[in-house]
C-alpha cells in the first residue's frame, strides 16, 4: 500500500520507507472540489476544532480563531464572496481561519498592559502561521473520518467584505478557508504528484542546483497526471510563472498590505 501511495505522490517508483496508518492517510491527501449534500455527524465540528487546537502555537498565544459557516443561505453568500467557487456552496461546512490579534489586544487592555508589540509584522505572521498549523491538523483529522477538504485562498481576495460578513473585530482577518464534507465519489480519485524531495529537501545548506534539477522530471509526471485526470493544464513551470507574473494575477491580494492596515494591523 505504501509503495503505491509514494508512487502516486512522486509520479515514479520510490523506495520503501517507514510507514503506518497515519502516514498512509497523509500520503493519500487530495483536494476535493465536489461534495455530497450529506450533513456532518453531531459533534464532528467540535472534534475537528479540538484537533486544530491541539496543534503547536507560537508561545501559546493561540493567535487564531475560526468561524464555522454551515447555514445554507450564508454558504451561498460566502460562495459569492469566494468568486463563485461551487465547493463553498456544496460543502456542508466551511471554516474561515482568522489571524486574530484582537483577543490578545483585548486581554492586554483588560489588565492595563501595553501591547505595542502587536503593531509589528511579526505578530501578523504569528497569527497566520498559527492558523495554518491548526488548519492542517483539522484537515488530517477530517480525512481520518473519510471527509474531503479544499483549502480556499480565494477568501483573501476581499478581506474587508469578509470581515463585514463574519463581523470580525479590528486586528482580525481571514487568511484562508477550508471547505469540508463528504467527497462526491462520482468524481475520479487522483493523487497529484509533487516535486522530487531533492528539490525541496536540502542537507545542511541550500543547494540551488538541486532545487531546479528535478523540475523537468516533475513536469513529465504532472503532465501524465493531468492526462489521467482529463485536465487541460499548461506545464507546471509556465502555470507557476503565470501565477507570479504581475500584480493583476493576484486578484486583489496585491493590495493586501494597505487593506490590512485599514483593518487595524499597523504592520510596522
Amino acid at each position: 500500500m505504501k509503495a503505491d501511495l509514494l508512487r502516486e505522490r512522486y509520479g515514479r517508483e520510490m523506495p520503501s520507507w517507514p510507514s503506518n496508518d497515519i502516514i498512509d492517510s497523509i500520503l493519500s491527501h487530495r483536494t476535493w472540489r465536489t461534495f455530497k449534500d450529506d450533513p456532518l455527524p453531531d459533534g464532528m465540528l467540535e472534534t475537528l476544532i479540538a484537533a486544530g487546537q491541539s496543534a503547536a502555537s507560537s508561545s501559546n498565544l493561540q493567535s487564531w480563531s475560526v468561524v464555522a459557516v454551515t447555514d445554507k443561505d450564508r454558504r451561498c453568500s460566502l460562495m459569492k464572496l469566494g468568486g463563485g467557487q461551487s465547493q463553498i456552496g456544496e460543502a456542508p461546512l466551511t471554516l474561515c481561519f482568522v489571524a486574530d490579534l484582537s483577543r490578545l489586544a483585548a486581554i492586554a487592555d483588560s489588565i492595563g498592559h501595553p501591547q505595542d508589540g502587536l503593531e509589528y509584522l511579526e505578530m501578523f505572521l504569528v497569527g497566520a502561521i498559527d492558523a495554518a498549523i491548526a488548519a492542517q491538523n483539522v484537515t488530517i483529522a477530517a480525512e481520518s473520518f473519510g471527509l474531503g477538504t479544499c483549502y480556499l485562498g480565494v477568501l483573501r481576495n476581499r478581506p474587508e467584505e469578509m470581515a463585514e460578513f463574519l463581523q470580525l473585530p479590528p486586528m482580525a482577518t481571514v487568511v484562508f478557508g477550508l471547505a469540508i464534507g463528504y467527497p462526491n465519489d462520482a468524481q475520479p480519485f487522483h493523487v497529484k504528484p509533487r516535486l522530487a524531495q531533492s528539490s525541496v529537501l536540502h542537507h545542511e545548506t541550500y543547494n540551488v542546483t538541486e532545487a531546479l534539477r528535478p523540475v523537468p522530471q516533475y513536469e513529465a509526471a504532472l503532465a501524465a497526471f493531468n492526462t489521467r485526470a482529463q485536465r487541460d493544464q499548461a506545464r507546471w513551470g509556465l502555470h507557476s510563472s503565470h501565477r507570479v507574473a504581475n500584480a493583476e494575477v493576484l486578484a486583489g491580494r496585491d493590495r493586501l498590505a494597505g487593506t490590512l492596515k485599514r483593518m487595524g494591523f499597523p504592520l510596522k
